[in-house]
């Protein structure tokens, strides 16, 4: 029997880095770890498909010989990046005050937790099992599936690039594919039920996303609801037309999100309470059992390896009595396609309810610098503010093009100091970058 401080039953990066904080903290701490560490963000998400991603936009060169082995050499790439990179959690969770098991962790009651051979007796928990992909219940999609089916676990280690891709879903997972797949010549269909993409990305910003990436030949079909799949035929009834209509491809992928990791933890042993959204906690990430936490796609409130990270570091700090000043409500997000959006706070859609004089302020990157030097002339960056003068707080901020992620970067980071439009307009900005969009956004 092991007693410690903390057990954290997951090792994806809300388990591992938690780890290493809790730790740094002067808690002993257990990992319990079924598969390897790293999490799904590693191993099966986050890392392979940027890695991917990034080869893709090199293998974009129009001929299928030459595009079939990039790929092949894109996947040994991606399996050495992965290796290197899980070899460095491991090497960080050597630390002595971490024990790592290797096994399934299953809660006994809510102080004793069945892990691989071993019985732990922990002071608290923090349960950071993530998510699986979810499938939903058609025919020729659910098991047993077609073999013509995938899901985004199976494309991300498959041998050999398929001509034809539908892809069944315009969420993150299906749009950031649909760009690999696409970049590395295949033909690619997607197939959404609601009529526009990335529906938690502001409106504008998701419809223009979607109109460039047609151009670049990615096709569209949009309102459609999927029925079945017979083999490799896509079977949907198209929502607005009333008619049933199918695509045959040699390769169809299951992009329709993901769901909480709870199968198996015995969560009812402990009496800790959860649905079909994922295990019930509050405010401070404590389960319906005092000591008890869930945080990251498990507790399913933000399911990004970013928000895992901070949910554990605030678990600790509740652990330990610490306050901090993580703004759970500023969450910056991106979707690596090309071109890139990235967005955080508000989007549109919803201020319009919350403030009703608020305002809007766009900057181009066809009128910046860098963007024309580096021919990335195709974006727009979208700043919200909540009202109409120029001490107003900016609440929003939405953006389509190169290096997306890190322009929104730094206006979380503004936010999480409620900064107004005029505070911006102060700030200096290095020339040339595509970062002074922002300032040409606040200007206007």
């Amino acid at each position: 029997m092991i007693e410690t401080d903390l057990l954290i039953i997951g090792s994806g990066p809300g388990g591992y880095e938690t780890a290493l904080y809790a730790a740094n903290k002067g808690l002993k701490v257990v990992i319990a770890e079924e598969r390897e560490v790293g999490g799904t963000c590693l191993n099966r998400g986050c890392i392979p498909t940027k890695s991917l991603l990034h080869d893709a936009i090199k293998a974009a060169s129009g001929n299928t010989e030459l595009q079939a082995e990039a790929f092949k050499r894109a996947m040994e790439r991606k399996e050495q990046v992965v290796a290197c990179l899980r070899q460095g959690i491991s090497t960080l969770l050597s630390n002595p005050a971490i024990t790592l098991l290797q096994g399934h962790a299953t809660f006994v009651d809510a102080k004793t937790v069945s892990a691989g051979e071993e019985i732990v007796k922990p002071q608290h928990v923090i349960i950071a099992t993530g998510s699986k992909v979810k499938m939903p219940p058609l025919p020729g999609i659910k098991e047993p599936r077609s073999t013509y089916v995938f899901t985004s676990d199976d494309l991300l280690s498959t041998p050999t690039l398929p001509p034809t891709v539908c892809v069944i879903g315009a969420g993150v997972i299906g749009l950031e594919m649909a760009t690999m797949f696409r970049d590395f010549g295949c033909k690619v269909d997607v197939v959404e039920f609601l009529s526009e993409c990335l529906p938690t990305i502001d409106g504008e910003i998701a419809r223009r996303l979607r109109k460039t990436l047609e151009k670049s030949g990615i096709k569209f079909h949009l309102a459609c609801q999927v029925r079945e799949v017979n083999g490799n035929e896509v079977i949907y009834l198209n929502t607005k037309k009333k008619t049933e209509e199918h695509i045959v491809s040699d390769c169809i992928l299951v992009a329709t999100g993901r769901a909480p990791q709870v199968e198996g933890l015995e969560l009812e042993a402990a009496g800790i309470q959860y649905n079909g959204h994922g295990i019930l906690v509050d405010d401070d990430f404590t389960t319906t059992v005092p000591d008890i936490y869930a945080i990251g796609d498990v507790n399913g409130l933000q399911m990004l390896a970013h928000a895992a990270t901070a949910q554990g570091r605030h678990a600790v700090n509740r652990i330990l009595g610490l306050n901090d000043r993580i703004r759970f409500d500023i969450m910056p997000a991106a979707v690596f396609t090309r071109p890139e959006v990235a967005s955080v706070g508000l989007t549109e859609e919803l201020v319009k309810s919350q403030f009703p004089d608020y305002t809007t302020h766009k900057g181009f990157y066809r009128s910046n610098g860098k963007a024309q030097a580096i021919e990335a002339t195709e974006g727009l960056v979208k700043i919200i503010c909540d009202g109409k003068q120029p001490d107003s707080k900016i609440v929003g901020c939405h953006v389509m093009g190169a290096n997306a992620a890190a322009i929104v970067q730094e206006v979380a980071a503004l936010m999480n100091f409620d900064v107004t439009l005029e505070q911006l307009r102060d700030i200096i900005h290095i020339h040339p970058t595509l970062n002074e969009i922002l300032l040409q956004a606040a200007s206007v």
